[in-house]
């Protein structure tokens, strides 16, 4: 396992290890030797920058975010228009970015990192703190194209978003990736569907 790349600071390669960890091994294969083994980094060098497995976790989790944010920005969704079909292929680009290349594996991380935030209270900030940064750009992405309800449009949307992510990655149809046409037809049904009825 090989995440570290040119000019990345220890604590994000510290934090990169520990997401490609979770995605390859679970929850259990993730130690703080294991990040320091995986990374090439000496002995107690994890320690140093996150003393607890709770301070590995709270740094996985910023750093699944931040990763999260460059596979997609907000602004990517609309770019300089707020129509509904540019929501829709938006929504379509980032669901087929992730479900292609090596994003499959950031999305295991999420799930792994989601099912231990339901038994760590203290992770639980963090996860949904992380969690914010992508909702609340879409709440106001349905107030721009005419939602009467958006943050109840913004819950269907993401749990849709999550629900096709989780089975084409783990579940049933993890054998089969939509292409970005079939995913924006989707996407636009959805909306349609919420927005017109």
């Amino acid at each position: 396992m090989s995440v570290r790349s040119p000019g990345a600071s220890r604590t994000t390669l510290i934090a990169d290890t520990a997401l490609a960890l979770l995605a390859e091994r679970g929850m259990r294969g993730l130690t703080h030797r294991a990040v320091d083994e995986a990374a090439g980094l000496p002995q107690g060098s994890t320690s140093n920058h996150a003393r607890t497995r709770l301070a590995l976790l709270e740094a996985a989790v910023r750093r699944q975010a931040e990763r999260e944010a460059e596979v997609l920005t907000p602004a990517e969704l609309l770019g300089s228009t707020a129509g509904r079909e540019d929501l829709a292929a938006g929504l379509a680009l980032a669901l087929h970015r992730y479900l292609t290349g090596n994003h499959r594996q950031l999305l295991v991380s999420r799930y792994e990192l989601a099912l231990e935030a339901t038994r760590r209270p203290e992770l639980r900030a963090y996860y949904d703190a992380a969690g914010a940064q992508f909702r609340e750009p879409l709440e106001s992405l349905f107030r721009t194209v005419g939602s009467t309800d958006p943050e109840r449009h913004t819950l269907s949307l993401v749990a849709w978003c999550d629900g096709l992510m989780f089975s084409c990655v783990a579940g049933s149809y993890h054998a089969a990736t939509p292409t970005l046409e079939e995913l924006r037809r989707s996407v636009g049904e959805l909306l349609r569907g919420m927005l017109d009825g």
